[in-house]
């Protein structure tokens, strides 16, 4: 199954918070569920986040901690804890927040998180949105949660007359798209990374699974992310919802409008057991967290974000952002090796230069992309087919994603592949750097024209040897054979792919590399 979910004129994915989508929650009415099951797993009310942290306080005030969240279920159950001990503010960033299982049970955390009291805004881009506008509204019609839409006029409530006139009058405008993906609680501890909020992305899926990273803050960077975020609720290109939104007759204020998500949320069988179990210790996962010897407190740490926009666009879909700039800055800076991942690899001449650069001067590279076989964007990979040849020209090694790699038996829970008789595609999501051995990159940033050019982005720069040991230690495991193929100039893996995707991706190679 394939799923486009960075090309963004052919992706069709349902997008955030359709909290209430009865259809979804009412099919499970036949299923039985255990009254007791929210009671255990939700709130510990003699915990508070203020009180977890207090005994790290003094670290927060002059460094960040910094926790890399591999897994996926540790990176849903970290924000999980984080939704259920908030206290004051849930800040939210997200490209995609899909309505399947895993969206309709963290938007049953955030309704619960606001009805005692924890204010919640929400910034969805407008592109993806595949949402019903009447549970959109019901989702902001809580007094404590405000949803924003980044650069609306493409999608909501626009019929496809109305989207076409759109990108025919503002083609660069109707492409500028919010990217960045971030998380923010109580204004002191964010998670930041790669992943959207939907099931491929916390191993939960069916048919594809996402590899992909995040990474934890506490402490003194947060308030960078902080500042990032007001800047995007501030700006001109965010709208609220319900300014967009013209029809009076949607009833949006009925007394029990989320009983139906709280039912959803609280049956069991929503839950694998080893998730459950996870859950049901969810008072312990902050604790587990700080005494597990990978929260590293930094000195040196950066979170780095486009502005709302990107760029003034006097170089027409071109012109790069402060993202762009400090990878490049990064990349010339290496003195030694880059090992790189980024599901997408659409390279131009000016990032062909700079990598035939640093490999000149003794620099080894590798880079971890999708194969054919595993790629969800066959969009951006006929581009990148296209430049392959002269990508590795450079002097860079390139290893594409196996959809049967190895590791993913160690990832995916230990029911889903229990039940199925089959195994799931495994494809690349993350999009990080380990440059030197000791600095590493997490973030939203795909190594392509859209990244660097259009779409808003945002990563942290972390200068520590162990957090870059344990990130590449990761990645080490994946260029391996049984989870990668080493493409060269005398092979690819393109083959392993039936002869229909190889002609589709052949077809999309009309579309201009600008906006993939």
């Amino acid at each position: 199954m394939e799923k486009q979910i960075n090309s963004l004129l052919h992706a069709k994915i349902y997008y955030f918070v359709a909290l209430i989508l009865l259809a979804s929650c009412a099919k499970k009415k036949n299923e039985e569920q255990e009254s007791d099951f929210c009671s255990k797993i939700h709130r510990n009310d003699s915990l508070t986040l203020s009180q977890e942290l207090k005994d790290i306080a003094p670290l927060m005030a002059t460094k960040t901690g910094v926790y890399v969240l591999e897994d996926g279920s540790g990176s849903l159950v970290a924000r999980a804890w984080l939704s259920e001990y908030a206290e004051k503010t849930i800040d939210i960033q997200y490209f995609i927040f899909s309505t399947d299982n895993v969206g309709l049970i963290a938007c049953d955390y955030l309704i619960r998180a606001a009805d005692r009291g924890v204010k919640i805004r929400i910034i969805v881009d407008d592109i993806m949105l595949d949402a019903d506008i009447e549970d959109l509204l019901i989702f902001a019609s809580h007094k404590n949660i405000s949803v924003k839409i980044y650069n609306p006029g493409v999608n909501l409530g626009k019929n496809l007359f109305q989207k076409i006139k759109k990108f025919a009058s503002d083609f660069r405008g109707g492409n500028q798209r919010m990217h960045n993906k971030t998380l923010i609680v109580d204004g002191k501890v964010v998670i930041t990374g790669g992943r959207n909020i939907a099931d491929e992305y916390f191993d939960y899926d069916h048919e594809y699974n996402f590899r992909d990273r995040d990474i934890l803050l506490l402490g003194k960077e947060t308030a960078k992310v902080n500042e990032s975020f007001n800047q995007f609720w501030n700006c001109s290109l965010t709208s609220n919802i319900e300014n967009l939104i013209e029809d009076e007759a949607i009833d949006i204020y009925s007394e029990n409008r989320f009983d139906k998500l709280h039912e959803y949320a609280c049956n069991p069988v929503n839950f694998w057991p080893q998730v459950r179990k996870r859950i049901e210790n969810l008072p312990a996962t902050f604790q587990t967290i700080k005494n597990s010897g990978d929260l590293v407190w930094v000195d040196n740490v950066h979170f780095i974000s486009d502005i709302p926009g990107k760029n003034n666009g006097e170089n027409g879909l071109g012109g790069g952002g402060i993202s762009t700039s400090s990878l490049i800055s990064l990349v010339k800076k290496a003195k030694t090796s880059i090992s790189i991942q980024s599901p997408y690899l659409i390279t131009s001449e000016l990032s062909q230069n700079l990598f035939r650069e640093a490999t000149k001067r003794g620099v080894k590279i590798r880079i971890l992309t999708n194969s054919l076989a595993s790629t969800d964007n066959v969009e951006a990979f006929s581009s990148y087919q296209s430049d392959r040849e002269k990508l590795l020209k450079t002097g860079v090694r390139i290893f594409e994603f196996r959809p049967d790699a190895a590791e993913r038996t160690k990832i995916m829970t230990g029911e889903l592949q229990e039940k199925l008789n089959h195994k799931p595609i495994f494809g690349l999501h993350a999009k990080s750097m380990v440059i030197d051995e000791k600095i590493t990159v997490v973030g939203s940033f795909n190594l392509d024209p859209r990244s660097a050019n259009l779409n808003t982005e945002c990563v942290v720069v972390v200068h520590s040897h162990k957090i870059a040991r344990g990130v590449l230690n990761g990645m080490e495991i994946e260029f391996e054979p049984e989870n990668s193929w080493e493409t060269t100039l005398e092979y690819n893996p393109d083959s392993e792919v039936t002869q229909y995707k190889r002609l589709k991706t052949w077809t999309r190679k009309i579309l201009p590399k600008s906006i993939l």
